[in-house]
């Protein structure tokens, strides 16, 4: 073999290997279904087949998401839509890069407030003193439970919350350290079945929205810098997206992977709906209501908040 034969072969494999490499990836979410799409994404290995090497990244509190993202630990993250919304108008430099979840009649069902034993609710005004803990101070269950108050008549002032992280809160609230949590399923049967407490109310299901939940994120100067990438994590969330919205078995089985939670847990309730298409409009009307409960301080352009 001649030395030009042996040059020849050395850039073919070379090249070879470089289109078969996989970019990792790191993608940050709390123990919740809502990154369902790209949890299944991994385990059917939809993501390697698009050439990314993904990996699942635990964030215990939404509201630490932002700053994981900035901090180059995950590339990609789930923050709520308050979250997100909050961190752009702090002046963080992040965008929208592929949706996650909606709301909708499932999801907003599998929203309580879950109160502990020795507390009663009947009424909105009855969480008035009361130390509510919720995953994450000025996250979606936070917001919307501050949205379902005001609608009720109630100031969200004269109730105590805490930041709880989804994991701690069945131990907190058999503890007694919180009278009741906002929370979601399957936390909320996993409670329920540890006789725990009972459901104080399901506010979501009563406020009957359908915008985002939940919705992949990145800093802008990484996704600008990351076409390709983007663009193969949207493809790969796509075709998760579809398996979250027709095959519970593979859903369950990879959010109880990610979650730490019994299969059986899992499958007591459906995921809620995956919407991998996020459009801006969608977003305005959390925009009003964090405006209202003054969480915004600047008008948001709502063209720049999703990469295009």
């Amino acid at each position: 073999m001649t030395k030009w034969t042996v040059a020849a072969l050395l850039a073919t494999l070379a090249v070879t290997g470089t289109a078969h490499a996989q970019t990792k990836l790191q993608i940050g979410c709390t123990a919740t279904t809502d990154c369902a799409s790209a949890m299944v994404a991994v385990d059917e290995g939809i993501f390697k087949k698009h050439g990314l090497d993904a990996e699942m990244i635990p964030i215990g509190i939404n509201s630490n998401i932002p700053a994981a993202i900035l901090s180059g630990s995950i590339q990609i993250g789930g923050p709520t839509s308050t979250v997100f919304l909050q961190a752009t108008d702090g002046g963080l430099d992040l965008v929208a890069v592929a949706g996650a979840t909606v709301m909708s009649p499932t999801s907003n069902a599998n929203i309580t407030a879950f109160v502990r034993n020795g507390i009663t609710i009947k009424e909105p005004k009855d969480f008035v003193g009361k130390k509510v803990g919720a995953p994450g101070l000025g996250a979606f269950l936070h917001v919307l439970f501050v949205k379902w108050l005001v609608d009720k008549g109630v100031d969200p002032r004269k109730v105590n919350f805490v930041e709880v992280t989804f994991p701690t809160m069945p131990d907190i609230i058999k503890s007694g350290g919180v009278d009741a949590v906002l929370t979601a399923e399957p936390t909320v049967s996993r409670m329920l079945a540890a006789g725990s407490g009972s459901i104080g109310a399901r506010y979501a299901s009563e406020l009957e929205r359908t915008e985002p939940i939940i919705f992949y994120a990145a800093s802008r100067e990484w996704a600008e810098k990351n076409p390709d990438t983007v663009r193969k994590f949207r493809a790969a969330i796509a075709e998760g997206a579809a398996i979250v919205n027709s095959d519970k078995d593979k859903t369950s089985a990879a959010i109880a992977k990610f979650t730490k939670q019994t299969i059986e847990l899992v499958k007591a309730s459906p995921p809620n709906k995956s919407e991998p298409v996020l459009k801006p409009e969608q977003l305005a009307w959390w925009i009003d209501v964090m405006s209202s409960q003054k969480m915004l301080e600047t008008k948001l352009d709502l063209n720049k908040l999703i990469l295009k």
